[in-house]
């Protein structure tokens, strides 16, 4: 489980690179090589249970088929009948395969690259991370963090209202009825919020909170080597990728065609 020890920021900052380094590229090996080798990479240093994985891949791999299926079919037919393909009693060129399997495969490497990050990352250690490493502002942080602590509070409250309602008998049976409803509780929650957000703010204060930047922290985050590694080892794995796909002659990184 090393990718959930590395600086979320550091991860970030590879994953960001990553990212627009394959942007940079337009073949179809380069992003598949690279989607195979985020996924072992995911599945042996986070250890992700794959129904779960697959379940939030699922989205990302409808997209890729369908931008994998327009892109075969509304493209410009090739004007040489040696480069027209035949499959399942459809025709489409190599050229249009080439390019559909590109933007798709990019697609799903893209998607593989940011559930590495979500799946192996605590967000609360990457608002951190970014306080520390980053220079990221202590009120914008600390906000950050307040928010997001406030989501589960704002769950139960909801559901509170939610039976309130219920046991006093208000309850919509047509659309119109049930957004009315639903109007209801926006003051209720509002309030709430407003009153969540004023004790948070006296409690921040008076513990000293200043936004100062120069401040000790309680857990503190480092960059280590390992950090060094990963970055290194992803840098890597692309160039290793684009030259296996030069080598076998579809390396096209913009503007030029090798």
């Amino acid at each position: 489980m090393f990718l959930h020890q590395l600086n979320p920021s550091v991860k970030a900052l590879t994953i960001v690179v990553t990212i627009i380094l394959l942007a940079l590229v337009f073949d179809p090996i380069t992003p598949a090589l690279l989607f195979v080798w985020t996924i072992t990479l995911t599945f042996i240093g986070g250890q992700i249970h794959w129904k779960r994985y697959v379940l939030y891949l699922l989205p990302f791999s409808i997209l890729s088929f369908g931008m994998l299926w327009t892109t075969l079919f509304v493209g410009a037919p090739s004007q040489n009948l040696e480069n027209v393909i035949h499959l399942f009693g459809l025709s489409f060129s190599y050229e249009a395969l080439l390019t559909a399997l590109a933007l798709a495969l990019r697609v799903l490497s893209v998607a593989a690259l940011s559930l590495l990050f979500i799946f192996t990352t605590d967000m609360v250690d990457f608002i951190l991370s970014l306080n520390q490493q980053m220079r990221l502002s202590p009120k914008i942080a600390y906000g950050v963090l307040a928010g997001f602590r406030f989501l589960p509070m704002m769950k139960e409250e909801w559901q509170l209202l939610h039976a309130a309602h219920r046991i006093r008998g208000a309850r919509g049976n047509g659309y119109n009825e049930r957004w009315k409803h639903y109007k209801r509780f926006a003051i209720p929650l509002l309030a709430s919020a407003i009153r969540k957000a004023e004790r948070t703010a006296i409690a921040m204060e008076s513990k000293g909170f200043t936004g100062d930047r120069n401040r000790t922290y309680y857990r503190q985050f480092n960059v280590k080597k390992q950090d060094g590694f990963f970055f290194l080892c992803m840098l890597i794995t692309f160039l290793i990728a684009c030259l296996i796909s030069n080598q076998l002659g579809f390396l096209k990184i913009y503007p030029y065609h090798f």
